[in-house]
């Protein structure tokens, strides 16, 4: 696919032409996009089938995940965000790590479970001139009760010169320079969720043949919604503007849908409309999702899909410059309506000057 993607931002769809009544695959689909890019070199193309065969190997040991020793907390303890590490977040990483080398399609990894980003050896003479962002298992404290986990991915091109290896600027970029995002649910069914800048499409993993098939053709989420996403038993740590606005949700009887896994409240909201919210807290003033990891991919996602994505502050989230590669951020997210009606509440209650 093209240097020259279309930024996350536009709301352009993608002109693809595919008979709505077959089945088409992920690979099929991936290549026919490249024609929507002018100077299309099959790099983002190939990194994006890595990471569709990653989440494949990943879901199959998630399915059997209680039959094998492969439950649990890790021997190391804690990532490098100071989550408790479990031993399906470690498998998940290696995987996708080891899929990211193999092809050398990209120049450099950077993982929420790693301290430093990891600079890939380059396959023959290939140039590789994008970077990969990963949080290998999202939601992995669920892992031990069977409730859904996933993967979310971030693409970007890379800044430093291709002669030469990665560097940390490569990936402090703002999320408006991702050139493609998306997640990968592991529940009752496998969907990969993606966008390039041109429209969001999602396809479901058909285990009888093995292959990601296109099932939600161009996602365009609910102006509004009637459920609002936030974990309510950190009400008393919320600054007032978030506990007005969490009392106005229960007021007007919107329904309280909160799983854990910022994936799995993000494709409900991505299908049924709502608002995801995570502030800042007591113990986390700053924010506790990570801004590269999680907050941008999903963000650029939401908001080809129709959606909004600001921070606490009211700033749109893909305009944050990012100052370390593990920042944290606040976040809300979801139906344009809901993120406006939030907007309105932080504006009239927030004792800070926004």
């Amino acid at each position: 696919m093209a240097s020259a993607t279309k930024r996350s931002g536009t709301s352009g769809h993608s002109n693809t032409s595919i008979p709505g009544n077959r089945i088409v695959t992920l690979d099929e689909f991936i290549i026919r996009s490249e024609k929507d890019f002018e100077y299309a070199t099959g790099e983002l193309t190939g990194l994006l089938r890595d990471i569709g065969v990653a989440a494949k190997i990943i879901n199959r040991e998630v399915n059997k995940a209680g039959l094998v020793n492969i439950l649990g907390v890790a021997d190391g303890g804690e990532n490098q965000s100071g989550d408790t590490q479990q031993k399906l977040d470690v498998y998940a990483n290696e995987k996708i790590i080891e899929c990211l080398q193999n092809s050398g399609e990209c120049c450099a990894i950077a993982s929420e479970e790693n301290t430093d980003i990891i600079n890939v050896p380059p396959v023959t003479s290939k140039k590789s001139h994008y970077v990969v962002m990963f949080d290998p298992l999202d939601g992995s404290s669920n892992i031990d009760v069977n409730v859904s986990v996933g993967t979310i991915f971030a693409i970007y091109r890379r800044k430093s010169d291709a002669d030469g290896p990665a560097t940390l600027e490569d990936f402090l970029q703002a999320g408006t320079k991702q050139v493609a995002a998306g997640y990968v649910l592991y529940g009752t069914s496998t969907i990969l969720v993606y966008t390039t800048g041109r429209g969001v499409n999602g396809f479901t993993l058909d285990p009888s043949i093995g292959e990601f098939c296109l099932s939600h053709r161009n996602m365009r989420i609910p102006e509004n919604g009637s459920n609002y996403s936030v974990n309510q038993g950190y009400y008393s740590k919320f600054d007032l503007e978030m506990r007005r606005y969490i009392d106005h949700c229960s007021d007007q009887n919107y329904g309280l849908r909160y799983i854990g896994s910022m994936v799995s409240d993000i494709h409900r909201i991505l299908i049924h409309g709502g608002i995801f919210l995570y502030p800042s807290t007591r113990k986390y003033p700053k924010g506790k999702l990570r801004l590269l990891y999680e907050c941008n991919p999903l963000s650029m996602l939401v908001e080809q899909a129709g959606g909004k994505a600001i921070n606490t502050q009211l700033k749109r989230i893909l305009d944050m410059e990012p100052a370390e590669l593990h920042q944290r951020s606040t976040i809300a997210i979801g139906s344009p309506a809901m993120v406006d009606e939030l907007q309105a509440f932080i504006e009239r209650y927030s004792a800070l000057p926004l």
